[in-house]
């Protein structure tokens, strides 16, 4: 399998700004991302991750074979008791669906995560109508745990999700 993800680099806001443009992927992310998304955004958001606590963050952009951006994956530390748990997202450019390429990064970045750190479990909580989300976290070993009822509002819309999780 050849490495998909990488550190954040400033060059790569340009395409980053370009993927997250696209209101389908927005419409399964988390609300706060600015539409249309700008290349200052894209900027900010790769600064902030260069800068962030490197115990707690593990962000990393995902590659084709030309190393350009085609995504973002990362797991973040919860805290309290929480502290040996994270939570993981990730976005792949449209371009790229159903190519295998979501299935490597996610592979990839739970083997980083559990060889390099304490952590023993890591989530995601993708929307249940996000269902090839749900099925590349299957492909990678995490195990639906539940169904988080009306736990989301997007676009207006009250959305459940699926718990699921990796245990090291």
């Amino acid at each position: 399998m050849d490495k998909i993800i990488r550190k954040w680099r400033a060059e790569d806001a340009e395409q980053l700004a370009k993927i997250l443009s696209n209101k389908k992927i927005q419409d399964n992310l988390r609300d706060g991302l600015s539409y249309p998304y700008t290349e200052k955004d894209a900027q900010d958001f790769i600064n902030s991750m260069l800068e962030s606590d490197a115990k707690k963050t593990f962000a990393f952009a995902i590659v084709n074979k030309k190393d350009q951006v085609i995504g973002s994956i990362g797991a973040f530390r919860c805290e309290n008791i929480h502290r040996q748990t994270a939570e993981m997202g990730y976005y792949l450019a449209e371009d790229y669906w159903g190519q295998g390429l979501g299935t490597s990064a996610v592979k990839q970045l739970t083997d980083y995560v559990f060889e390099a750190t304490d952590i023993m479990r890591i989530f995601a909580e993708p929307f249940t109508t996000n269902r090839a989300s749900c099925r590349l976290l299957e492909k990678c070993g995490f195990q639906l745990e539940g169904t988080l009822r009306k736990n989301a509002v997007k676009n207006g819309e009250i959305k459940d999700m699926c718990m699921y999780a990796l245990i090291k």
